[in-house]
């Protein structure tokens, strides 16, 4: 049977302090919250009492209950406060010589049996402890932030921590309405190790000039689904905590990939911290205010009307899979003619097939009336020569992912399709310059990667090569806006930007469970609860397929040679042992059950 931890002592009242408190006295706990000085306890107490008023105005916690919590959490500025306290959670500043002392003093201080938990998101709880003389009941217990809304715990056990001690903390988590995550004491733990070589990634890229802080944020938002973009997150967590993290991560995996970017320590120097100062990769308009306001960095509304646009009326688009099919309907329904080119007439009205599918289950969800589907299913025409191209104002290659068949593609349609017309790839991850090579017309080629399925994902990366004229790339900008879609800028690299941030993630999701570090389950659960993501990592690779995913993470690295995209041998096993994911019943999670 579980221990009950009746009385928990809280050390440090700032911002997850002061909530790693309202969520003990919300469970009926006696809190003993203690801070270094009275402005402090004074600026805890404030937290918690402001926090618990607007769950009142929200309807999340009556007045009488709201009363009863704050009765229960007494207020202290002397450690020996704490003598009774059955479990004491430190959450004071990253800073592995403060944290040790406060370990220490209050070894001296608690009773023998007593657990001692750190908070900390990436300092190793084995140093924090080792100062003390009951190693085995010291244990990382990490909140995120806010720690009343955010459900995920992850409970950090070092090589000595009792069995038992690990058993009680985890069943405690449970009682707090927490989902815990039991893992060993490394860099990072799970999702800090797996979001911040992403975020550092990032801001790599930002710096590097390859996109805007709008475009790159708004990519991972629309094209995964990711509640905040990677820049906006950096301003949020602070540049200076992101820092320390990567930092702390670096010195322990000496991997490259998190080692901080140089843009980080130049806007802390600079005092740019983020949203806590006021501006951070977006400028805001007061200190802790989440509004950005406009800067010298915003992009021009207007500057789109001063670039020169073509005229679009008729779009063609070449393949039969879902992308191409999802393509057409895009087109088709925006008023466009569209012709679809398939190597068959049977392929070719087979598609169309299923663009009405697709239309049919929108009427029979009200969602469209039938005269519509009717007038959209009228602007599409099935076509098998390529000749009869001839005359759209844009075409998009939408076939098999293989450069030698896309380029030949390329090469049919610059002999026939007029001169002026666009030329665009949904290519995922190969080199637009490649398909541009093979036409006679590279300024005309641009890459336009729409997300699968294509009615449904807003995000369209609009990928422009060396010789792309500047005309293509504002009417592919100006095209995907009437279709509805979000349009983001980048360059001819690979993986462009999402998939240039998500693989190497995924990657090292995989690393981590060849390592046994965690389960794929438990690393699943901490980035959809820890970080408020759609999916985790395991369930996305097998929904994208970890042949794709396996190819993917080949071309990143054969681009980048970044030692860290190397795929994982694990995920290169599981690909040649057929376990491809969904599609074959087996991938990370055994689907045929």
């Amino acid at each position: 049977m579980a221990r009950e931890f009746s009385t928990v002592g809280v050390v440090g009242l700032g911002t997850m302090g002061a909530g790693i408190a309202e969520v003990l006295a919300r469970t009926g706990v006696q809190v003993v919250a203690v801070e270094v000085d009275g402005a402090g306890v004074e600026r805890g107490r404030g937290s918690v009492e402001h926090s618990t008023a607007r769950a009142v105005a929200k309807g999340k916690l009556t007045e009488e209950e709201r009363t009863a919590l704050l009765g229960r959490i007494s207020y202290s500025t002397a450690l020996g406060d704490l003598v009774e306290a059955d479990l004491v959670v430190e959450a004071i500043p990253e800073s592995l010589e403060l944290k040790g002392r406060v370990f220490a003093e209050l070894d001296g201080i608690l009773k023998p049996d007593a657990v001692l938990a750190s908070n900390t998101s990436s300092l190793s709880i084995t140093e924090i402890g080792v100062g003390t003389g009951r190693p085995g009941k010291v244990v990382g217990l990490h909140f995120f932030n806010p720690a009343p809304v955010l459900k995920l715990v992850e409970v950090v056990r070092t090589v000595v921590t009792e069995p038992e001690v690990v058993e009680d903390v985890v069943e405690f988590a449970r009682k707090l309405g927490k989902e815990p995550v039991v893992i060993g004491d490394r860099a990072g733990f799970i999702a800090n190790a797996l979001l911040f070589g992403y975020l550092n990634h990032a801001a790599e890229m930002y710096e590097s000039r390859y996109a805007t802080r709008e475009d790159l944020d708004a990519a991972m938002r629309y094209g995964c689904g990711y509640p905040m973009g990677p820049l906006a997150l950096l301003d949020l967590i602070g540049l200076d905590t992101a820092y320390e993290i990567l930092e702390t991560m670096y010195a322990q995996s000496r991997n490259r990939l998190h080692a901080p970017a140089p843009i980080l320590k130049q806007m802390i120097t600079a005092g740019l911290l983020g949203r806590k100062s006021g501006r951070g990769f977006y400028t805001y308009d007061a200190p802790e205010s989440p509004t950005v306001v406009a800067d010298a960095l915003t992009p021009a509304a207007a500057a789109d009307a001063d670039a020169q646009v073509r005229e679009v009326r008729k779009v063609g688009v070449v393949g039969t899979g879902t992308m191409a099919t999802g393509i057409v309907e895009v087109f088709a329904r925006k008023g466009y003619e569209v012709i679809l080119r398939a190597r068959s007439a049977d392929k070719a009205e087979a598609s169309v097939g299923r663009v009405r599918k697709s239309l049919d289950r929108q009427v029979a969800k009200g969602k469209l009336a039938e005269d519509a589907r009717d007038e959209v299913l009228a602007r599409i025409s099935p076509a098998v020569e390529f000749e009869e191209l001839a005359d759209c104002d844009l075409v998009i290659e939408a076939v098999a992912e293989e450069l030698a068949i896309k380029q030949a593609v390329f090469g049919a349609l610059d002999e026939v399709v007029k001169p002026g017309a666009i030329l665009a790839t949904t290519t995922s991850s190969l080199p637009v310059i490649e398909c541009a090579a093979a036409t006679s017309r590279p300024a005309d080629v641009v890459g336009l990667h729409f997300f699968n399925p294509a009615p449904v994902m807003k995000l369209v990366e609009i990928v422009e090569t060396i010789s792309t004229g500047a005309d293509v790339v504002a009417t592919a900008r100006a095209l995907c806006l009437k279709v509805g879609k979000q349009p983001v800028h980048c360059g001819d690299r690979a993986g462009f930007i999402v998939n240039a941030l998500l693989f190497p993630y995924l990657n090292d999701a995989v690393k981590m469970l060849e390592a046994h570090y965690a389960t794929s389950e438990d690393i699943d659960t901490a980035m959809k609860v820890g970080c408020s993501l759609p999916m985790g990592p395991f369930e996305l690779l097998d929904v994208v397929g970890l042949d794709v995913s396996l190819a993917i993470e080949r071309t990143l690295y054969n681009e980048f040679r970044e030692a860290g995209f190397a795929p994982a041998p694990l995920l290169e096993h599981l690909v040649t042992a057929g376990r491809l994911g969904r599609k074959t019943g087996k991938g990370f999670r055994d689907y045929s059950k």
